[in-house]
């Protein structure tokens, strides 16, 4: 199994990167392939970092793409892989096809996408994640949709599709980020996301301090709100949308439970 996120236009919030990067350092991975920045990355627009390494000397990191192995001991875990990268720049097909390289040579079986959107969604309200998958066993296995969505893509389609082709199945999930803070990084969406991978593989990963940063993260956006009339007014009509959207949701919900019980009595034969 390959847990899959790319930083850029898939990435709102660092949502999904930050994401993959947990799952990365709670199974100890170690970086088994790597592509060639040079060949698919504009470093005017993907800017290497400079840091201090553990001498205090001044280090590059390039933007690229790493296939991580996990090396965690629990054989439940050590079956995850992790790919991060930057979204590239240039070369599309070539990437998808190196990427595509890689995914088939360590015999990968199936593979979920992590991604971060932006939305007219509350930071106040639980951050929602929607999954979808192109492949119709997967979506009878796990009971998600087919995603119905035309227009541009990122990476993670691209590189979907190239997998669907090649039978390796695959499935999406896409964190709503609220998109009036969307500048900074949202570890309550990043919570949001590994809750969702945890309950879809049964499987649970170390998460760290981030349900204390998700926490910490709201309350701050809430002091801002409360020094800004006219971002709290815009906030609470969402809110609202969103109770209401809720609201009736469940009622359909409710509806159809009544016409499942109705029609199920209407098959059960008469008593004699």
């Amino acid at each position: 199994m390959l847990i899959c996120a790319f930083e850029g236009w898939n990435d709102a919030a660092e949502s999904a990167s930050s994401a993959a990067k947990l799952i990365s350092d709670a199974l100890s991975c170690q970086v088994a392939a790597e592509v060639d920045s040079e060949d698919y990355y504009d470093f005017q627009f993907t800017r290497p970092s400079v840091s201090f390494d553990e001498s205090g000397e001044r280090e590059l990191t390039w933007p690229g793409t790493a296939f991580m192995i996990s090396n965690d001991k629990d054989p439940e875990l050590s079956r995850f892989s992790v790919l991060i990268g930057t979204e590239p720049a240039r070369r599309w097909k070539a990437f998808t096809a190196e990427v595509l390289e890689m995914i088939e040579d360590r015999e990968i079986e199936a593979v979920i996408f992590l991604g971060g959107m932006l939305a007219d969604t509350p930071h106040t309200r639980p951050i929602t994640v929607n999954a979808t998958s192109q492949n119709e066993k997967v979506r009878s296995a796990m009971n998600v949709e087919r995603s119905s969505y035309e227009g541009p893509v990122g990476i993670l389609s691209t590189l979907g599709i190239a997998l669907e082709a090649a039978g390796i199945p695959t499935m999406a999930l896409w964190a709503a980020v609220p998109h009036y803070v969307h500048n900074s990084p949202s570890p309550k969406a990043t919570l949001a996301l590994m809750a969702e991978l945890e309950k879809m593989l049964g499987v649970s990963f170390s998460q760290g301090d981030l349900a204390d940063q998700a926490f910490e993260w709201e309350r701050g956006i809430d002091e801002i709100a409360e020094n800004d009339e006219e971002m709290a007014g815009y906030i609470q009509q969402l809110e609202k949308n969103r109770d209401e959207f809720e609201s009736e949701a469940a009622s359909g919900e409710a509806i159809a439970r009544e016409l499942e019980k109705f029609l199920q009595s209407e098959e059960k034969p008469p008593e004699n």
